[in-house]
């Protein structure tokens, strides 16, 4: 999952997985497998180098990596009784 921004500023999490090819119009376009189209202010290449930092990330020999950035975003744990 990738996070894109629309024209409009709202944040976007896509799943990269669908995407089957990107326009470079003046705006950015991306078409998703379904015939979808989204338009996003991150440029072609900005869009490319999320999903290969996604893919990168799924594919590293340490998943504990993937785990721990979520720990770090989650509350303290409440005390036990």
């Amino acid at each position: 999952m990738i996070k894109l921004t629309r024209l409009n500023h709202v944040p976007l999490i896509l799943n990269s997985d669908l995407i089957e090819h990107i326009d470079m119009t003046p705006d950015t376009v991306v078409t998703l497998t379904s015939g979808q189209k989204i338009m996003v202010l991150e440029s072609a290449e900005e869009v490319v180098d999320k999903v290969i930092c996604f893919r990168q990330l799924l594919l590293s020999p340490n998943p504990a990596r993937f785990t721990a950035a979520r720990e770090d975003d989650s509350e303290p744990d409440a005390p036990s009784r």
